[in-house]
């Protein structure tokens, strides 16, 4: 499927916009002192600039609106609209949060307001109108749950790209060249992040980032649902990582009495480095459930519909069984090597 030069030149310029952008986003956060100073809660070790994932909201800001507007299979123009305005109000407000912190109640209602926003677009656009509150609560966590994920060097960055790249290719089994190029718009931008976001890091991504990637991903997964069904359980599975652990991290406090919706480091990743696994080992960890589990998964619910479903659930179960087995280890190496393991 030849998408010409206009969707290439979309995803080479989603590229270098945000390479330019996060190095200028460096330069800013230091004469700014928005810096994240090491701590109990945190996973690194030195004072690093944070919002440099207003580079990747420019550079998708810029280019997959035009990608979705212009190229063949082209979204309804409310839809597009809403993607963008959504897009762009979450970006701000955790662009603001980057700043000065925002309580979470304001923050929390923008981000349900955005993802209500694309549900609603869908509604108007054919979608049955009782899918709305169910949409606006999926997006609402999976912008909260990315958030969460953010911890880590290159990490968020990492999965973006996957994600992006995985979404595109169904898009492109769908033969949607609009949403193939969006998506590749993402993974592109996310990479041009990624060069700085690398261990060691010389930015992190900051809550501009971090919910703005968990809105877009909700988006395009909820934008292939809505074309086609089946590429609903696919999609997910591409997130089963992220999903897995940010759900299981958050029912396993719930159970224990814990104050949830503190701060806290007891994702699978944050105890991976507290028990001694390096930023880069931790990334490789999750890069290689995506390679060789996620990946062939989504693949065999993609090339067999009918077994789609029960795929996805066996991906759960599967990554659930190893977030149990991981965070046993990780707790015994903790434990063996004297660090501190309480939260």
């Amino acid at each position: 499927m030849n998408f010409g030069p206009l969707a290439i030149g979309m995803v080479l310029a989603a590229w270098v916009i945000a390479m330019v952008v996060v190095r200028g986003a460096i330069a800013y956060a230091h004469r700014r002192g928005m810096m994240d100073l090491p701590g109990q809660r945190r996973s690194h070790t030195l004072p690093t600039p944070r919002g440099g994932g207003i580079g990747i909201v420019v550079a998708v800001l810029l280019t997959v609106p035009a990608s979705l507007w212009a190229l063949p299979g082209a979204l309804p123009p409310m839809v597009v609209v809403a993607l963008a305005t959504g897009t762009a109000l979450v970006a701000a407000v955790g662009w603001w949060d980057d700043h000065a912190s925002l309580p979470v109640l304001p923050r929390f209602g923008i981000q349900l307001l955005s993802a209500g926003l694309l549900a609603a677009a869908l509604a108007g656009s054919g979608m049955s109108w009782w899918w709305v509150p169910v949409l606006m609560l999926a997006g609402g966590w999976s912008i909260n749950l990315h958030n969460f994920m953010d911890g880590i060097d290159g990490l968020l960055a990492q999965q973006v790209i996957f994600v992006g790249v995985g979404l595109g290719l169904l898009a492109w089994s769908a033969a949607q060249p609009a949403m193939t190029t969006a998506c590749a718009c993402l993974a592109a931008a996310a990479l041009g992040f990624w060069y700085f976001n690398r261990p060691r890091a010389r930015i992190f991504m900051g809550d501009v980032g971090s919910g703005t990637m968990g809105l877009l991903i909700f988006a395009f997964t909820a934008l292939l649902w809505r074309q086609h069904s089946q590429l609903v359980w696919p999609a997910l599975i591409l997130s089963s990582s992220f999903v897995a652990d940010a759900t299981l991290t958050l029912l396993s406090r719930m159970v224990s009495g814990r104050r949830w919706y503190t701060a806290h480091r007891e994702h699978l990743y944050q105890w991976m480095v507290r028990s001694g696994f390096t930023h880069a080992t931790g990334g490789a960890c999750y890069l290689g459930w995506n390679m060789l589990v996620a990946a062939p998964l989504a693949y065999l619910a993609w090339a067999r519909p009918a077994w789609s479903v029960p795929v996805c659930v066996g991906t759960y179960l599967i990554a659930t069984a190893v977030w149990i087995v991981m965070k046993r280890r990780c707790l015994w190496r903790a434990g063996n090597k004297g660090r501190h393991v309480a939260t």
